[in-house]
């Protein structure tokens, strides 16, 4: 089946070709049939011409041989028949009286006998005619006058000229030859007009047509054909081009179509993934945070008594210190594994910008870090849970002031798209590539062991999801990484679940 569709691409006629068949060819048949029934009517009208030419010559000497006749002059009649003889057209000329016998001759060739033609127009009276006859073995064309008395009016002799049927048929083939060459002319002026008219009407934009179309084929799908040359292979064209946009819109789409089912999936795995992880933290930081109030509330009774030297007032210390910190992991975990109450409100970008400095900045005095908070005059208002945002730049906050080498960080924020964009930049050493696809998964950090627990941006992640955002790293001018997060002006209620599963989104700006 593939061979027989290939068949008329490799073995079909071209258009030239089936143009030559179809239009040229059965017109010059058609110019033939006409031209051959013309020549059949030349033929025919050139034999009676070269026929009356024999005629007018022997009507021409008719009355001085009759007169010769009449006065028995022979001499005189031989010299008539002589002049007619230096004529081309004259093959022969001949002389009989009233009853046949032959009584001068001029010719080449010469009867052997008297023909029977004279008796036979001498019995039915005409006066003239012609024949095509055998003289001597040779085909001729006779013509016979009636010489006549003046007087009387009687038939005294007839007179004969002859031509050869020769003549007649060199002419007839000159005319045939001249035809059959103007014929093979005109037939060849005709092709080659065709061929030029259809190279400059057709071929030239048909050959541009298909070299358009080999050129998508190899694969340059942005390649369009040019809608000129005649209505109709400008209307092809357009459709052509029609139809390649209308392909590669179909094959935008599936792509697009593919690209967001593949990024749905993405998510799905991914909220899977948070949920299942989240799960697992609110569960062990439900079964730590009793253990770890217990032992905080026994160190502080303990560090109460009296009598306690020193040395264990400081252990008892450092296990205060180390529960706090054991239960600001809890905390974390709980806000990972379990949404807050999310209660919303108007707020001014601006006052969650002055929260959260003041929050980091003796985290930030303390490395020697300074931190400048600027934005957009009169500050953008939000509807969203403070606290949760505040969360949010706090962690951003906390992670560039205790990232290596940074001494300078900016807080921004700006109008961008129905919505707020907050920047967060730093000039530290910036986050490696390969550390930013994973960078807002939990328990995922860059920091050395006991600075993080991995669990900060998975939890502005998280809370920026909750409110319909997005967040995303890249570089920053300063020199080294660069937050943005974005939140709409009003972001729709959630419903509260303690089993939450967070929707994780992560869009780009």
């Amino acid at each position: 089946m593939k061979l027989l569709s290939r068949f008329p691409r490799h073995f079909g006629l071209s258009l030239r070709v089936r143009l030559l068949l179809g239009i040229v060819f059965p017109l010059l048949l058609a110019v033939l049939l006409t031209m051959t029934v013309v020549l059949a009517t030349i033929e025919q009208r050139a034999e009676q011409r070269m026929q009356q030419d024999i005629e007018l010559i022997a009507q021409a000497i008719q009355l001085p041989v009759s007169y010769s006749m009449e006065r028995d002059r022979r001499g005189s009649v031989h010299q008539a028949l002589e002049s007619v003889f230096q004529l081309d057209q004259v093959y022969g000329a001949y002389v009989y009286d009233a009853e046949g016998a032959q009584i001068a001759a001029v010719g080449a060739v010469r009867p052997r006998q008297e023909p029977e033609i004279v008796q036979d127009i001498t019995v039915t009276g005409e006066d003239e005619t012609g024949q095509y006859e055998e003289i001597d073995g040779r085909d001729v064309y006779s013509h016979y006058v009636a010489l006549t008395d003046e007087a009387t009016g009687q038939i005294i002799g007839w007179l004969q000229v002859t031509r050869r049927a020769s003549d007649f048929e060199e002419h007839l083939q000159q005319i045939q030859q001249q035809m059959a060459l103007g014929l093979a002319g005109g037939t060849l002026l005709v092709i080659l007009l065709v061929l030029f008219g259809h190279h400059r009407a057709v071929g030239h934009h048909l050959g541009r047509l298909s070299d358009t179309m080999a050129r998508i084929e190899r694969g340059q799908r942005g390649v369009r054909a040019e809608p000129d040359g005649p209505r109709e292979l400008s209307q092809l064209a357009t459709a052509l081009n029609t139809m390649l946009d209308a392909i590669e819109q179909a094959e935008q789409e599936i792509q697009q179509r593919r690209n967001t089912q593949l990024e749905l999936e993405e998510r799905l795995r991914h909220s899977e993934k948070l949920a299942a992880i989240g799960r697992l933290a609110a569960g062990i930081a439900h079964e730590l945070g009793a253990p770890l109030s217990v032992v905080d509330g026994r160190a502080r009774r303990v560090l109460k008594l009296d009598g306690i030297d020193q040395s264990a007032r400081g252990n008892l210390e450092d296990i205060r210190g180390e529960v706090q910190r054991m239960s600001h992991i809890v905390r974390q975990l709980l806000d990972f594994g379990r949404a807050s109450s999310r209660e919303r409100r108007s707020v001014s970008s601006a006052q969650l910008a002055s929260t959260a400095r003041g929050q980091v900045q003796e985290l930030a005095v303390e490395r020697s870090v300074k931190l400048a908070v600027s934005g957009e005059e009169p500050a953008p208002e939000l509807v969203v849970d403070p606290i949760r945002i505040e969360q949010v730049l706090v962690n951003l906050l906390r992670n560039g002031i205790q990232a290596n080498g940074v001494k300078r960080m900016e807080l921004n924020w700006m109008s961008h798209a129905n919505g707020v964009e907050f920047q967060v930049h730093d000039d530290g050493e910036g986050v490696a590539s390969a550390d930013r696809t994973r960078l807002f998964e939990p328990f995922f950090t860059t920091k050395t062991v006991g600075e993080g627990t991995g669990l900060g941006l998975a939890v502005a992640h998280g809370i920026i999801s909750e409110h319909r955002g997005w967040i995303t790293v890249e570089d920053s001018p300063l020199g080294g990484a660069c937050f943005r997060f974005w939140l709409p002006f009003e972001s729709p209620e959630l419903p509260v679940n303690d089993d939450t599963e967070t929707e994780q989104t992560e869009e780009k700006a």
